[in-house]
């Protein structure tokens, strides 16, 4: 007989499987979205594993081989970490089948252990892309003992659990604290983007503290640095030992802490499991409604604000969704507080820019932080099992999803251009050059709200269970994120340079042009896409 826990995973590993829709499913759409999933995450997966090879190779050039391991160890505990901050409201706490499993024959503890392992099943393409580039460029310069590759990928898969577990466990303080409170979800949101905002400064906040103290005398060459991070989080360092020396009793203590960890996490959690699902979910059914004078408005402005409700009512949707603009207004705040030029010289280490090279590339910083992840992309996957209810409206698809974009336009140009103005007046940018950039702008978001809108009906997905898998997973949002975050860090660069050779306002009317050509391209597109749902 099979244990009940590998029955239980199982089980959701197949309800969700993209492989077993293929297989099994005989609706040729939802098999070719299947298909194209995969294929769009296998993308994905590729550029990873070019950048980290990359990355390990460069690192092997200049003589820092021996540092690969730790790079390799910090860069998969950061990404489990901080996938499962995001992703823990939702999956472990306040799940939509919670009531379902709860009436099943599995103990409270083995039910939340089961939904954490899923969730690092749901992460390890992430674990082994990573782990196997990093592996490449050590082995081209190390040529290490033939042991050294299983070894690797072995210790590489435990690496990330106990940052997981750590995530996890202030997932649950966080949704613990905003139980007791009437509106759940906006003080549970507050609480997550105060921590986001916190993990966002760490750094700055680490070399402000570095050079107070005078770390930075002593750690005179960038391998100390890397290195040194074993001396703050024990699990790099054994990982790297374990590797560089095949030490067993690192290799014992990386997989025996692991395993002591997981076991005390949901022994503690499991007590407190079900008593805090039912509070979030007796706040989640317990609604005041008030009578009051109904408004009219237009059709689009409607569709709008139900998108707005949408994102409120929803923890993981509102910080995945929010966030750019979150970022961005405080971006703003910071620059006309500290001033454009020392916030430029602390993000890039001093490089020789002077502020008016930046100029061109003022419009693309404010996108590249606005642009993250447009709600278009996983707003028409979010209708789900109601997507019916669509279905039955007197209203036009193209109307519909032209609401949808104008809920992302409301949402993300006020933040854009708060940002926009903040730098432009920081860096005392010329009045002709500012009416370029807000434009310009303006430009970039609508570009950001209707390619998401491509990304999100292309990969519509209404058949979820958990709206992480659409909000945090879908191929919709991945498809748009990377390649939209890896062209902005390469525009931003490409108009600094160019706006050295050339009047840096010609660089900015030809990227506006350019993006307003792509953001009419891409509506077109969306509404061609609408017009042809059933």
């Amino acid at each position: 007989m099979k244990s009940k826990r590998m029955i239980l995973l199982k089980t959701m590993l197949m309800s969700t499987s993209q492989i077993n829709k293929i297989k099994y499913c005989k609706d040729k759409k939802k098999r070719g979205q299947a298909i194209g999933t995969i294929v769009g995450m296998l993308v994905v997966y590729l550029v990873i594993v070019f950048y980290c090879v990359l990355m390990s190779v460069g690192y092997g050039k200049i003589g820092l081989t021996s540092s690969i391991p730790t790079i390799c160890a910090m860069m998969i505990s950061l990404i489990a970490f901080i996938f499962t901050v995001f992703r823990t409201n939702g999956y472990l706490i306040n799940f939509k089948e919670y009531d379902m499993l709860m009436s099943l024959p599995f103990k409270v503890k083995n039910i939340a252990a089961d939904k954490f392992i899923y969730m690092y099943v749901q992460l390890v393409p992430w674990f082994i892309s990573i782990s196997l580039a990093m592996l490449i460029g050590y082995g081209i310069f190390e040529k290490p003992n033939v042991m050294v590759y299983p070894l690797w990928i072995a210790l590489s898969l435990v690496l990330p659990v106990i940052p997981m577990l750590v995530a996890a466990l202030i997932g649950f303080i966080i949704a613990k604290i905003s139980s007791g409170f009437k509106k759940t979800n906006i003080v549970q949101t507050i609480i997550m983007f105060a921590f986001v905002i916190f993990c966002f400064s760490l750094q700055l906040i680490i070399d402000a503290m570095a050079k107070k103290t005078e770390v930075a005398v002593v750690l005179t060459s960038l391998s100390d640095k890397i290195d040194s991070m074993g001396k703050y989080y024990m699990p790099i360092m054994w990982f790297k030992t374990a590797i560089v020396s095949f030490g067993i009793s690192d290799i014992l203590l990386l997989i025996g802490i692991t395993l002591i960890i997981f076991e005390v996490v949901f022994a503690v959690l499991g007590k407190s499991y079900r008593r805090l699902n039912s509070a979030l979910k007796a706040h989640a059914s317990a609604k005041a409604y008030d009578m009051s004078a109904q408004r009219k408005s237009s059709v689009l402005n409607s569709i709008a604000f139900k998108e707005f409700k949408r994102l409120t009512g929803s923890t993981v949707y509102m910080v995945n969704g929010a966030l750019g603009e979150v970022l961005s207004l405080l971006f703003g705040i910071v620059v006309l507080i500290v001033g454009f030029d020392k916030v430029i010289a602390t993000v890039t280490k001093g490089a020789p820019l002077t502020t008016d090279m930046l100029y061109p590339a003022i419009p693309l910083i404010v996108y590249f932080l606005i642009g993250m992840v447009a709600t278009t992309t996983c707003s028409p996957s979010l209708e789900g099992k109601n997507y019916w209810i669509v279905q039955s409206l007197p209203i036009d698809r193209k109307v519909l999803y032209q609401g949808k974009m104008l809920f992302n336009m409301y949402l993300s140009v006020p933040f854009a251009l708060f940002a926009t103005i903040c730098v432009c007046i920081s860096a005392g940018v010329p009045m002709l050059n500012f009416v370029i950039y807000i434009v310009e702008t303006i430009v970039l978001c609508a570009f950001s709200t209707t390619w998401g809108c491509v990304c999100g009906l292309k990969f519509m997905r209404l058949d979820w269970e958990n709206e992480i898998e659409v909000v945090k997973q879908g191929t919709g949002v991945v498809i748009y994120l990377l390649p939209n975050m890896f062209v902005t860090m390469g525009l931003i660069v490409l108009t600094v340079y160019l706006g050295t050779k050339v009047d840096g306002n010609i660089v900015s009317l030809i990227v506006t042009a350019v993006y307003g050509i792509l953001a009419a391209i891409s509506y077109f597109m969306a509404i061609s896409m609408a017009r042809k749902q059933k």
